[in-house]
C-alpha cells in the first residue's frame, strides 16, 4: 500500500522528506515555504528527487537515531551493507546557531562490497521548467534553464560523473554527498561532514535531554516533540502547520491545500504543548512573533500568516503538476487567510494567560502582551455575536459556530485570569459580565435536546469533534451531564472503527470521506475526562499503530485501509498525541520517581 511513508530532516529553517527507500521526494530550499527543489511527491515524472538505487536483493530498513532528528537508511543484502545518515546541520559553534540550507547525506561503509547507482535529478521553482545539471571541478551545478532563475549545488567525494550518468558505484570507505543553496567557500570533504554529523547529533540529544519525561509512552511524546520542534522556524518564531502542501486529504479529491504557514490557532496550541514539555524558548520565540505581527491596537489579527509575517498569501495553482498520486490541483498560498474565525482569539488568549501564570509579571515583554490582552477583548466583544468560517474553514457559509462561540468565552474568561495576575482588577467585573453573557447565550442556543449534546452550531442537528473541547478549555465540567452526553453523541455519530469524522454533514466539497487525525485524539481525551479510561487507553494505543514506521502521522487517515492521508508531518496530530499521552500519564509515576521513592523507603 502506498502511503506517506517517510522520514522527516530539518533544522527549523527549512525540511526535507525521505521515503522508506531512500530518496528525497520533497524539499524547499532555502526555506520551509520558498519552491521546491524535490516535488517527486506531488509528481512522480515531473517532480524531481534524490534517489538511491540498489539491487532488488537489498534489505532496505530506516529509523531515526534515538532522540535525534538524524535518519538512518540502512541498505543490505546479507554481504554487502551501508547506511546512509540524512540530516540538516543544526548545532551551536561559537555561541552562533549553525543551520544552513544544506542536506547532508553521510554514507557509511558497513561491510563487503556494497554497490548502488546515485539518481539526481532536482527541479527548481516546483519543476516549472527544465533545470539543468553541470559538472564543475568542486561540485555539480544546477540551475533553471528559464523562468525565475535558480541554482543549486552538489558537494561531493564520489566521482561527479558517475552521478550524472548514473553508473555504478562500488562502495568502500565512508563517503558524502551535500545539496546547499549556496556556493560553499571552504573544501568539502568527509571529515567536515562527520564532524557536522556529530555535532548535529549532540545537539537533539541536548535537546530531548531537556524535555519533560514521562512514565509512559514516553518514547512517542519525545518523536512528537522532535517532529514540532522542525516545523519551528528559528528566523521569526513562526510555527508551520506542516511541511508540504496539496498532500490529498482524500485520493482523488480536491481537499488540497498549502499548510506551510503559520495558523495562529495551530501553533498556539504547539506552543502550550511545547511549554508543558519545558521547551520556554521555542514559547519565547512565538510570543515575540505574535507581538511582531500585532504591532497596532486597532489591527486585526488574522487567522494565519506567512512564517516570514507576511499577511497576502495569495492561492495559485500549479497547473503544469499533476498531484499526490494524481489528485490534481496543487496549490501553494492559501485563500483562507482571508476568512474570519473567531475561536483563534480564544486560543490565542490561553496560550498568552499560560504564560503569564508560568512567569507572572516577570514575563518577558508582559506589558506588550498586556496590551494585546485588551485588543483581544475589544475584538471579542465587537465580534462574538456574529457568524465566522469556524474551526474548519468552511469556504461558502458563515454560520454561528458553537465551537467559536465557546473559544470566545474562553478569550474572555482568561482575559480575566491575567487582569487579576497583574493586578488589574478594574477590568474584572466588566470582563466577566461579558464572560457571562456569551456562556448563557452558547447554553441557550449551541445545545439540542432532540439530539442530546451542543451541536456544531446555533440551531444544527449535526455534531461536530471539535465541541469534545469544551472541557478541556474549563468552559464545561467533565461530570457536568451536558457533556457526558456531548460526548457520547458525539462517538456515536462520528466514530468508525476508532476512528472520528471531523463532522459528517457535506461542506463546500460534499461529504467528508477520511479521519481528521486530531478529532481521534479528543475523543481519547474526553473519554478520559468522563471516567472512560480504559476504552480511551485502548483507543489511544490503537490509534498509535496507524503513525507510519517512523512514528510519524498526517493530517487525516483512511477509514478502511489505515493509510495516512493530507499534509505530512501534521503538527495538530502531533501536539494532540503529546497532550493526549500526557493526560494518560496522569496518576502515573515516572521511572525517576519511582526510583526516588524506593530509596526513601530504604
Amino acid at each position: 500500500m502506498n502511503t506517506l511513508d517517510y522520514g522527516v530532516i530539518g533544522n527549523c529553517r527549512t525540511a526535507a522528506l525521505i521515503s522508506k527507500n531512500g530518496s528525497i521526494d520533497w524539499c524547499c530550499i532555502p526555506e520551509f515555504d520558498s519552491s521546491s527543489i524535490f516535488a517527486k511527491i506531488l509528481d512522480v515524472k515531473k517532480g524531481g528527487s534524490f534517489e538511491i538505487i540498489t539491487d532488488k536483493d537489498y534489505v532496505i530498513t530506516q529509523k531515526y537515531i534515538a532522540n535525534t532528528n538524524i535518519l538512518s537508511t540502512q541498505f543490505t543484502d546479507g554481504n554487502n551493507c551501508f547506511r546512509i545518515y540524512d540530516f540538516m546541520p543544526r548545532y551551536r559553534f561559537d555561541d552562533v546557531l549553525y543551520t544552513p540550507p544544506d542536506i547532508i547525506r553521510y554514507f557509511e561503509y558497513v561491510s563487503g562490497t556494497p554497490k548502488f547507482k546515485i539518481v539526481y535529478n532536482p527541479k527548481l521553482e516546483y519543476a516549472e521548467h527544465q533545470s539543468v545539471n553541470k559538472e564543475h571541478d568542486a561540485y555539480i551545478k544546477t540551475h533553471t534553464a528559464q523562468g525565475t532563475y535558480d541554482s543549486l549545488y552538489l558537494y561531493t567525494d564520489f566521482n561527479k560523473s558517475d552521478i550524472l550518468i548514473q553508473n555504478e558505484i562500488v562502495l568502500q570507505k565512508d563517503s558524502f554527498c551535500l545539496i546547499s543553496y549556496h556556493q560553499k567557500l571552504l573544501q568539502q570533504n568527509i571529515e567536515r561532514q562527520y564532524l557536522k554529523l556529530q555535532r548535529t547529533k549532540v545537539y537533539w540529544l541536548n535537546w530531548t535531554n531537556k524535555l519533560t519525561k514521562y512514565a509512559e509512552y514516553n518514547s512517542e511524546i519525545t518523536r512528537s516533540a522532535l517532529a514540532l520542534k522542525m516545523l519551528s522556524y528559528d528566523k521569526s518564531g513562526a510555527i508551520l502547520a506542516a511541511l508540504t502542501t496539496s498532500l490529498p486529504e482524500t485520493i482523488g479529491e480536491v481537499r488540497n491545500w498549502d499548510y506551510r504557514f503559520c495558523w495562529i490557532r495551530d501553533a498556539s496550541m504547539v506552543i502550550k504543548v511545547m511549554s508543558n514539555l519545558g521547551q520556554f524558548s521555542m514559547v519565547k520565540r512565538f510570543m515575540e512573533f505574535i507581538i511582531d505581527i500585532i504591532p497596532d491596537k486597532d489591527e486585526k489579527i488574522q487567522i494565519m500568516y506567512g512564517i516570514n509575517r507576511e499577511k497576502i498569501l495569495t492561492e495559485k495553482i500549479l497547473e503544469h503538476l499533476s498531484g499526490y498520486e494524481n489528485s490534481y490541483p496543487v496549490r501553494i498560498g492559501n485563500a483562507a487567510y482571508l476568512q474570519k474565525q473567531n475561536d483563534i482569539y480564544g486560543i490565542l488568549m490561553d496560550v498568552i494567560f499560560q504564560q503569564f501564570e508560568t512567569f507572572k509579571t516577570s514575563l518577558d515583554n508582559s506589558e506588550m502582551l498586556w496590551t494585546i490582552t485588551r485588543s483581544i477583548v475589544s475584538i471579542v466583544k465587537d465580534n462574538w455575536q456574529k457568524p465566522d468560517k469556524g474551526i474548519w474553514e468552511i469556504r461558502n457559509e458563515d454560520k454561528h459556530f458553537t465551537f467559536s462561540k465557546v473559544l470566545c468565552w474562553v478569550a474572555i474568561d482568561r482575559a480575566i485570569k491575567i487582569a487579576e495576575i497583574v493586578f488589574m482588577n478594574e477590568y474584572v467585573a466588566q470582563w466577566q459580565q461579558l464572560a457571562d453573557t456569551i456562556k448563557e447565550d452558547i447554553k441557550l442556543h449551541a445545545w439540542n435536546d432532540k439530539i442530546g449534546a451542543y451541536t456544531q452550531s446555533y440551531g444544527s442537528k449535526d455534531l461536530d469533534a471539535a465541541n469534545l473541547l469544551m472541557e478541556n478549555y474549563g468552559f464545561i465540567k467533565a461530570h457536568d451531564s451536558r457533556y457526558i452526553q456531548t460526548v457520547k453523541a458525539t462517538q456515536k455519530e462520528l466514530c468508525v472503527n476508532g476512528l472520528m469524522y471531523r463532522y459528517k454533514n457535506k461542506d463546500d466539497f460534499g461529504l467528508p470521506t477520511s479521519s481528521f487525525t486530531i478529532c481521534t485524539f479528543w475523543l481519547i481525551y474526553s473519554l478520559h475526562a468522563i471516567g472512560e479510561r480504559s476504552e480511551a487507553r485502548a483507543l489511544f494505543d490503537q490509534l498509535l499503530t496507524y503513525s507510519n514506521h517512523l512514528g510519524l502521522f498526517s493530517e487525516d487517515i483512511d477509514f478502511k485501509t489505515k493509510r495516512l492521508l493530507g499534509n505530512f508531518p501534521q503538527a495538530y496530530s502531533h501536539l494532540a498525541l503529546i497532550e493526549t499521552a500526557i493526560t494518560i500519564n496522569k496518576g502515573t509515576k515516572t521511572e525517576d520517581e519511582q526510583l526516588l521513592e524506593a530509596i526513601n523507603k530504604l
